[in-house]
């Protein structure tokens, strides 16, 4: 048995747990995996077992995310630290069919169900084995979906029958494959809950930290950091903070069973961290020593250019950190489970090293699996991508800055520019979004305070390249994320608390999700959504070549201004002129074309009809004269034309 065939071993595990079948049959199981695991071999590595998708591979995927705990949930009470049973919570039952085909009819072909894994969350389980979490280092009441407390089973929040909640996720994928969805999951490689604790991992398996030498404040194979002979305090509390808001409980006492103290999520070496730390996680050690040099193989950089079937070769005979194996094992399971692809939290903290070694693992069962880094160092972009071996990355520190600037009114559009010129060679890798679970709601007063500030925002995102766009559940509504929810507050819609959504309330419309109980801006900010992310995903021409036409125009043409901004678009036949306007006002102007333009279009002098591609409702054409092009256009305030040359 080869290194990458146990896969479907793995499978044949996460079957037998899911049906409760004897344990002796996990057990034979597991020690085929454990035999194969250690032929680590180059032709184990040529002869892996590839699990192909049931759904369509898109160039230019959309992705929809979610967190189930919000989605479903039709409660009104939103009462702030509200409990579970006042306030309600979603269910994975709540993505029916008819959900998830809306949801792929606005244009997604993934769907990010943030929060899935078990993570520590305030309620008491232990009818079915699971032991009760300290609120004194969990925050909020229902827990960050950032601090995994068992990474081979999922919330029991989430499901109808907590005893089922494997099973339960697993009808989940399969009706999201049905809908034309594929499913992307969470891992989390710095950090885990300070709690951490599997009861669903396959036997054989071991708990992190199970094994390690907590003398010493380092040892490669050590899972954690340690502050040897300090026991862990919980935080001093700060800006009047309570847990649970002051709620009586037995287990908030101000104290924390830990010792030694281990590091926590973010760093911090302190045995008593700040509020301020994630003080609810510890810091996961990949083999990095404390004054930051590294432990393992170090990768060739020449592997920059080498496919990750040779950096599964590299890696297969080397001898890795025990933390690098278990995240391996980790991806391992969901793959054979039926995931198809996963969104890497806090990435830069980890070496590039372990991402060859366990993308290169991913890619070689599963190659059209989608890796997501997030990432906010751009000195380290190029590395994590060609090094790495990721497929995409967190464009934050880039284009959404940018682009918040310029519908907050901060800036113009002229830095939009030079951040693309700088990600030249891997723009098309760079995911872009308006909207995720840490950044504040377009609609909310503390960033444009109007959902329609985001439609010309979301039209360059969407558009300027190749790479995905990440659509936030409730972005296509306008979702303004008011109200304080206990632990998270207005402004992002909460991930710490049992709360309820208005907007997907309303379009949940009990069941039926078909946007009646909307609003009349509600439904026309949802159709243009749609119009957008359907077309963004089928318009080849935006997987092909990018003109700037920014600069141009800026001294080219009177009446483009620095909140207006433009670029063309081709391949093949279609070429596209994408021209957006900012402004919360009507402008009118003469968009010119440059030569080389309509050199590499090969146009002659002459009128050219032009379809817009999204409203549908423009009266324009491109006249060629000379060498250079000219359109004539009237853009209403904060909208965009997406037009293609009739050919």
């Amino acid at each position: 048995m080869k290194t990458f065939t146990r896969l479907l071993l793995a499978s044949s595990i996460a079957t037998a747990l899911l049906s409760g079948c004897d344990n002796k049959a996990a057990d034979a199981q597991t020690t085929r995996i454990q035999e194969s695991v250690q032929e680590n071999t180059q032709e184990a590595v040529q002869a892996a077992t590839v699990l192909p998708s049931p759904v369509e591979t898109f160039g230019k995927p959309v992705i929809y995310q979610v967190l189930p705990r919000l989605f479903g949930n039709t409660n009104t009470t939103n009462k702030p630290w509200g409990t579970i049973e006042e306030n309600g919570v979603g269910k994975f039952s709540d993505f029916t069919p008819n959900a998830l085909r809306e949801i792929r009819e606005l244009g997604a072909n993934y769907i990010w169900y943030t929060g899935a894994l078990h993570h520590a969350v305030v309620r008491d389980y232990t009818e079915f084995g699971i032991a009760n979490d300290d609120p004194d280092v969990i925050k909020g009441r229902a827990g960050s979906p950032y601090a995994v407390k068992d990474y081979y089973s999922v919330n029991p929040d989430l499901a109808e029958d907590p005893g089922k909640r494997l099973q339960e996720f697993e009808a989940l994928i399969e009706r999201s494959h049905d809908a034309g969805l594929k499913v992307i999951i969470d891992i989390v490689p710095n950090h885990v809950a300070r709690n951490y604790h599997s009861l669903a991992k396959p036997e054989g398996v071991r708990d992190f930290g199970a094994d390690d030498d907590t003398s010493v404040a380092y040892a490669r194979d050590n899972n954690f950091y340690y502050v040897p002979g300090e026991p862990f305090q919980v935080p001093v509390a700060e800006d009047g903070y309570q847990p649970l808001n002051g709620e009586s409980h037995p287990l908030v006492d101000g104290e924390f069973k830990e010792v030694p103290a281990k590091w926590t999520g973010n760093g911090s070496r302190a045995p008593q961290p700040a509020q301020g730390d994630w003080y609810e996680t510890v810091k996961i050690n990949f083999g990095v020593r404390p004054d930051g040099s590294h432990d393992f193989a170090e990768l060739p950089q020449d592997y920059a250019q080498k496919d990750f079937r040779a950096h599964a070769a590299f890696w297969a005979d080397k001898d890795v950190p025990s933390s690098w194996e278990k995240f391996r094992e980790i991806t391992d399971y969901w793959l054979a489970f039926g995931v198809d692809g996963f969104r890497y939290d806090m990435s830069g903290m980890v070496p590039v090293e372990f991402w060859s070694y366990l993308n290169s693992s991913i890619k070689m069962q599963k190659p059209d699996a989608l890796l997501l880094a997030e990432i906010y160092q751009p000195d380290l972009y190029r590395d994590y991508i060609h090094l790495g071996k990721m497929d995409y990355l967190y464009d934050k520190v880039g284009t959404y800055d940018a682009i918040r600037a310029v519908m907050e009114g901060k800036a113009g559009t002229d830095p939009l520019v030079d951040i693309q010129h700088s990600l030249q060679g891997i723009e098309d890798n760079m995911l872009r979004f308006l909207e995720n679970h840490d950044e504040q709601r377009i609609a909310s007063p503390e960033f444009a305070g109007s959902a329609a500030a985001g439609k010309p925002a979301m039209v360059v995102s969407a558009t300027i390249s190749g790479a995905p766009t990440l659509v936030y559940f409730g972005q296509e509504l306008g979702e303004p994320g008011a109200d304080d929810a206990g632990f998270g507050k207005a402004s992002r819609t909460t991930i710490f608390d049992y709360w309820s959504v208005p907007t997907i309330r309303r379009w949940n419309n009990e069941g039926a999700f078909n946007g009646e109980n909307l609003s009349e801006s509600e439904q026309q900010l949802r159709d243009f959504y749609q119009r957008l992310m359907q077309f963004s995903s089928e318009s080849k021409a935006l997987q092909g070549e990018y003109l700037d036409l920014h600069k141009f125009n800026r001294t080219q043409s009177e009446g483009y201004g620095d909140r207006q901004f433009a670029f063309a678009r081709w391949a093949g036949n279609e070429r596209l002129v994408v021209a957006a306007n900012f402004a919360d006002a009507e402008r009118k102007l003469t968009l010119k074309l440059p030569a080389e333009l309509v050199q590499q279009w090969n146009l002659k002098d002459g009128q050219y009809p032009l379809q817009e591609q999204l409203a549908g409702n423009v009266d324009a054409a491109l006249k060629v004269e000379g060498g250079e092009g000219a359109i004539t256009l009237e853009l209403m305030p904060q909208d965009s034309v997406i037009l293609q040359l009739d050919n």
